[in-house]
């Protein structure tokens, strides 16, 4: 088998918030941006990889969530507990700097972790947890 991740999704509660994170501070592409019943879809991913994307969704636009299921969401995502992504850079020390001074929620600071790797990690605008590797 050859298979590639071609997509993934994550909740946004602010599309504008989202969207100038993953784009201005991580310097994505848009790829897409689409609304539609007051809610958008915003797909965005690394410009020298086009088959990669990440959907920035509404996390409630499934009609079949209770109510309860809605609050538990919310609370996850307040939490940062929801959602997260891991992100690779040969570069961690400069990439921290610069989604640190976008002023971007800071969890952790580039750490050579007991377990082989440097990371560090941040919060999106919607709590999303954002780990960067350091890559080899």
């Amino acid at each position: 088998m050859n298979l590639t991740i071609h997509w993934t999704f994550l909740p946004h509660n602010d599309p504008d918030a989202s969207l100038a994170f993953y784009r201005d501070t991580l310097g994505f592409e848009v790829r897409n941006d689409v609304g539609y019943g007051g809610m958008r879809w915003i797909t965005v991913g690394p410009v020298d990889q086009p088959q990669t994307s990440i959907v920035l969704e509404p996390p409630f636009a499934d009609p079949a969530l209770t109510e309860d299921e809605r609050r538990t969401i919310a609370e996850l995502m307040a939490k940062g507990s929801y959602a997260r992504i891991v992100l690779g850079t040969s570069d961690l020390d400069g990439t921290f700097e610069r989604v640190q001074a976008s002023g971007a929620e800071v969890v952790q600071e580039p750490t050579d972790q007991t377990y082989g790797i440097r990371d560090c990690a941040f919060r999106d605008p919607a709590g999303n947890m954002i780990r960067i590797n350091q890559l080899h």
